[in-house]
């Protein structure tokens, strides 16, 4: 089996990276992610071996120690990471990679030099510090504060539902830096490494799929980091913020898109082999009337995905509200395909032996991760 995109949006640079890439996630993440979930987490081999294949960092520099490539390349990486068997359980933690092209863009040239040589090579892994347990998707309600001692920021607070918390060498930490501003204004962005005084982990969360994500809990007791950590400008890290949230939201709804398709590609096969009363199940009139609904769906949501890299190439930018159309259509989507896969699967489905069952608990995350479906509505309905 293997990922039906549309060649003609990709060079041959493109091809081969993404043979490459499938070839390593076949080897290296598919091979092995039943022991890694049994022991809870990714080996740092693997990452040493991503980073050596020049799978991490993608779009910096090398003068900074990445491969390079362009925007492209992470689609690649997004739509054979959803395909993947591992893609399920791996694939946030893979994702979060983005934030050296965050600190390549937002940070100043002694963080560049720091940070993202040991990021490419996987030596480091970053967490993005946000979400906070009263405030969830609202930004606004930070109460994580940074206040100013000398060079230092001397910085306290909680975060909750941070991917790679569990690992993370170092964070990039939304905190209140103007206490008298209001909504969105006075926080900065500042990064924050997990060595420091003051700075504890917490719970390692059980969550209902993407196991290996390492999502958990960190919090921050007057940790004392140089004033120099500021990624961006003081008071305006929103501006950071938003410099991912585009990607994110073509990101996700490509993997969504991938594991969508390879959940339809098990269910035909599935359905070919399995026999009832007397025939293969795929022979029975409903299953090819579910089979077809579900390949229109696929096939719609191609053609949604690649008129917005179509417009990428044209224009070089990311439309903000048909990035979020994107992300608030192509994973409810998936949750329709994937959930009539586990039904066509019967029992089979509801068996983590079967990767349709770890699509569906990991694909109830994307209608909720980098940007609700409720949040993208009201984006879009802002736009009319």
């Amino acid at each position: 089996m293997s990922y039906r995109y549309t060649p003609s949006l990709f060079s041959e640079e493109h091809e081969i990276f993404r043979a490459s890439y499938r070839r390593f996630l076949a080897e290296e993440a598919d091979a092995h992610v039943d022991e890694w979930l049994a022991a809870g987490e990714i080996p740092q081999s693997f990452w040493r071996k991503a980073g050596e294949q020049g799978f991490l960092a993608i779009g910096i520099p090398p003068e900074y120690g990445g491969p390079g490539g362009d925007f492209f390349y992470r689609v690649i990486i997004a739509e054979e990471l959803g395909y993947s068997l591992a893609g399920a359980s791996i694939a946030p933690a893979v994702i979060g990679d983005g934030v050296s092209e965050i600190i390549f863009h937002s940070a100043s040239e002694d963080l560049r030099y720091k940070w993202m040589p040991p990021m490419a090579t996987g030596e480091v892994r970053f967490g993005f510090g946000i979400t906070e347990p009263d405030s969830g998707s609202d930004v606004s309600g930070i109460r994580t504060s940074a206040v100013r001692d000398g060079d230092e920021w001397v910085i306290s607070g909680a975060k909750t539902f941070i991917g790679n918390a569990a690992t993370a060498q170092a964070f990039i930490v939304a905190c209140k830096t103007d206490p008298d501003a209001k909504g969105t204004k006075g926080i900065s962005m500042i990064i924050v490494e997990a060595d420091r005084p003051g700075f504890k982990r917490g719970r390692k969360l059980h969550k209902m799929g993407n196991h290996l994500s390492g999502t958990g809990e960190f919090a921050m007791d007057e940790v004392r980091v140089p004033i120099g950590n500021l990624v961006g400008v003081e008071n305006e890290g929103m501006k950071v913020v938003m410099t991912g949230l585009n990607m994110d939201r073509i990101t996700w709804p490509s993997i969504a898109h991938a594991a969508s398709q390879r959940a339809f590609d098990e269910t035909v096969e599935f359905t070919r082999n399995r026999k009832g009363f007397g025939q293969a199940i795929i022979d029975f009139q409903n299953t090819r009337l579910k089979l077809a609904e579900m390949k229109t769906e696929l096939a719609v949501g191609r053609a949604f995905l690649d008129d917005l890299l179509r417009g990428y190439k044209e224009t070089g930018e990311l439309d903000t509200v048909r990035c979020a159309m994107a992300k608030m259509w192509l994973p409810e989507m998936e949750a329709r395909v994937i959930d009539q896969a586990v039904q066509l699967h019967g029992g089979a489905g509801y068996m983590d032996e079967y990767p349709v069952s770890r699509l569906y608990t990991a694909a109830r995350l994307h209608r909720i991760f980098a940007g609700t479906a409720e949040i993208m509505r009201l984006m879009v309905g802002r736009s009319i």
